[in-house]
């Protein structure tokens, strides 16, 4: 193995699975996407690294360890419709895309936007699209399967919970820093949801929710 083989396997091995992602599917996905494609040259370095690699505008990635949880908690099968909120890089676009049937990305910035979609060209994005739209602007009731925020948010939004399928699942984390939760939120009923807490974190707020 290379350099950067060694690195990913050993991201996997060391982070997250110690972390509690047994999925095989999940794993699989993580074991095939280049995740040094999705940031910049100056940090490819930190690629595989258990950190919070920036983007623009003090967007972030979220920590490999994070990723794994996200995607094995929102228990995606092959024609789920699927939210994400917060376009990041393009790489949670990517392992969304590649466990469902199609996803939808929203973010504010139109620079984030533009590099999410050039960093997941190369895979063929006809499964990702990406829409430039706050927050506060997503009207879409029962609409997605999944919901994937990829940053922390005071507080779970109604309009989030009402865009869930009955059934659905949603992976937020909110809270206030420095001791913000993970949570996953399923629809049970047209005006019932469960929640679940997973773990504890710190992540960057979510750019322009408003």
């Amino acid at each position: 193995m290379n350099n950067t083989e060694i690195a990913k396997f050993n991201m996997i091995e060391q982070q997250i699975r110690p972390w509690e992602v047994l999925d095989n599917q999940v794993l699989s996905v993580i074991e095939q996407l280049s995740r040094e494609d999705f940031v910049d040259p100056i940090y490819r370095g930190l690629a595989y690294a258990d950190c919070q690699i920036p983007l623009a505008d003090g967007v972030r990635m979220l920590p490999p360890t994070v990723e794994g949880r996200m995607l094995q908690a929102l228990l995606l099968s092959s024609d789920d419709q699927v939210l994400e909120v917060g376009s990041g890089s393009g790489y949670i676009s990517a392992c969304l895309a590649a466990l469902a049937d199609h996803v939808t990305s929203i973010d504010a910035n139109a620079e984030i936007i533009e590099r999410a979609r050039a960093n997941i060209s190369p895979l063929g994005a006809d499964k990702v699209e990406f829409l430039q739209k706050t927050l506060a602007q997503l009207d879409a009731p029962e609409a997605y399967d999944a919901i994937a925020v990829t940053a922390s948010l005071p507080a779970v939004p109604e309009n989030l919970k009402q865009a869930l399928k009955p059934g659905g699942r949603m992976f937020i984390i909110c809270g206030h820093s420095p001791a913000m939760e993970a949570l996953l939120i399923t629809r049970v009923g047209a005006a019932e949801w469960t929640t679940q807490s997973l773990f504890e974190t710190d992540l960057p707020r979510l750019q322009s929710a408003g």
